[in-house]
């Protein structure tokens, strides 16, 4: 998972030097303090500020004129400056924000899976049905609607039974829906009356 994005020091000051420039604290056609003043200002060394003037002239808020120092030529350009480090900044925070609400639906979707197991072995062990247990039926080889959907097979209609989730290979579907398409390996988990547990075999394989 990646870390927030760090500004480094010398963009924090050229950036504070725009907002400056922009809001008028410095004037257009000013000139800015030398580098060793800003330095002891933002307590930085001089290369620093060697740096953060150098980042403002690439992009034509300030020019270094020999013999008069730093001059300052727009607030415009500042202004677009300013936007586009605002835009990192909330792309850093969309993205930290992203991956916090995967790591939560990954923890979410295990505690699902662990109480969903927890489920089916209470199920297991009970002698009396109760209809809202999931049931295990196994897709196996030779069933006969293997490639095709829940829906298409009116698989509720002809079993009474409600497929509440399937588990394939690792992955579990919980609330798969009517598009679920049966493959061989698939562990149905269905919920029904008692009749389900001849309903659903007698259906996939036409047993009696």
């Amino acid at each position: 998972m990646q870390d927030n994005y760090t500004m480094p020091i010398y963009q924090k000051i050229a950036l504070d030097l725009a907002n400056k420039i922009y809001t008028g604290s410095i004037a257009e056609g000013s000139t800015l303090y030398g580098r060793s003043v800003l330095a002891g200002k933002y307590n930085v060394s001089p290369e620093t500020i060697r740096r953060a003037i150098k980042l403002l002239e690439d992009i034509k808020i300030v020019e270094s004129v020999k013999g008069k120092g730093v001059i300052v030529l727009s607030s415009k350009k500042a202004l677009s400056f300013i936007k586009k480090y605002q835009d990192i900044t909330n792309i850093s925070s969309y993205k930290s924000n992203l991956y916090k609400l995967l790591g939560e639906k990954s923890k979410l979707e295990n505690e699902i899976v662990e109480t969903l197991n927890k489920i089916i072995d209470y199920s297991n062990r009970l002698e009396i049905i109760n209809p809202l247990v999931p049931v295990q039926f196994t897709i196996e080889e030779n069933c006969k609607y293997i490639g095709k959907t829940s829906g298409e097979t009116k698989f509720w209609q002809n079993t009474g039974a409600t497929i509440v989730a399937v588990k394939r290979g690792e992955e579990l579907i919980i609330s798969p829906g009517p598009y679920i398409e049966f493959l061989a390996g698939d562990l149905l988990l269905v919920v029904g009356d008692k009749h389900i547990y001849n309903s659903v075999p007698a259906f996939l394989y036409d047993t009696k």
